[in-house]
């Protein structure tokens, strides 16, 4: 069983779809309907069902899909050990972030490792937490950054990179209509969060549960950290967000802080990878530089940048 067929195979079996297995594994719909057929031939059976709702696995199939990522991990883990032993350290390593990290984070650090290290080409996708710990997991990134929400599998490993401070933002005029300083007089307020299922909104949803208050009523549910900056910039509620994520809205006036009216919120940014018996050098070596050249955006402590002269 060539890799090359079982690479294939696992990305029907994941999309359960030629069509999208073909844009993951960048091949023409009827080359993999090919190696699926070529594969079923070499075994002698067939992998998968097919019916109007997708593809589902046969028991044949589940029975090859463990195996399949075991000799990919194999094949992968051989070539890697080859490449240390050889002492080249060159070719893709591919880099999954969330896209607020992907656009404030990265650019401090990218540049100097490429320069430092010309053989490696770096990729870089942008996907949600889910999506990029999927991505991990089936070998389609290296490496991700993100917000750590724990959980993690045992196959991957992570390390804490930095911690950063999460901000109450308002409006730049805003007046709040309650002078106490408590946590209790944010749920007079409306917010803006990400949707469920989304980082964001886990450490939004998380920092009032360990308050041991109600959740906020919600005005909105947006997609992204750049929409929630311009709507609590023209009213439409506050947000508690990462200082990072928002640090250019801050800096320009659109948007300002108001303390946090408890113990300072942080978020975790980790980056995450697969274990291997073998790491790539390449993959070693950007492990190296992101650990040694990540600092968090601002200290915990620092004072709020257009702090509002009254806290809640």
């Amino acid at each position: 069983m060539h890799p090359r067929l079982l690479k294939t195979f696992l990305a029907v079996a994941r999309n359960r779809n030629f069509t999208r297995a073909a844009e993951e594994v960048h091949l023409a719909q009827s080359s993999v309907s090919d190696q699926i057929q070529s594969l079923e031939t070499e075994l002698g059976t067939a992998l998968f069902i097919r019916s109007r709702s997708g593809l589902t696995l046969t028991a044949a199939g589940e029975a090859l899909r463990p195996c399949a990522e075991e000799i990919l991990t194999i094949a992968d883990e051989a070539r890697a050990a080859v490449e240390a032993a050889s002492g080249v350290a060159a070719g893709t390593v591919t880099i999954g972030a969330l896209e607020t990290l992907a656009s404030m984070r990265l650019p401090q650090w990218l540049p100097a490792f490429q320069n430092d290290h010309p053989d490696i080409s770096l990729r870089v996708k942008i996907a949600g937490s889910g999506d990029l710990l999927r991505k991990l997991e089936d070998g389609e990134i290296d490496v991700a950054f993100c917000f750590d929400r724990g959980g993690l599998d045992e196959r991957l490993a992570k390390r804490l990179i930095s911690t950063e401070p999460l901000v109450l933002i308002v409006p730049p005029e805003h007046e709040t209509a309650s002078k106490r300083g408590d946590l209790a007089a944010l749920t007079s307020m409306s917010f803006v969060a990400t949707e469920v299922g989304c980082i964001y909104r886990h450490l939004f949803d998380k920092a009032f549960h360990e308050a041991g208050i109600a959740p906020p009523k919600l005005a909105a549910e947006v997609g992204s950290i750049g929409t929630i900056a311009r709507l609590v910039a023209a009213g439409t509620g506050a947000s508690l967000v990462p200082r990072l994520a928002v640090s250019g809205a801050l800096d320009r006036g659109e948007i300002s802080e108001m303390p946090w009216p408890g113990p300072m919120r942080t978020a975790s940014l980790v980056m995450i990878w697969r274990r291997r018996r073998v790491q790539p050098p390449a993959v070693k070596l950007l492990l190296a530089a992101a650990g040694d050249n990540f600092a968090p955006a601002k200290p915990a402590d620092a004072r709020p940048r257009h702090a509002v002269s009254s806290p809640l």
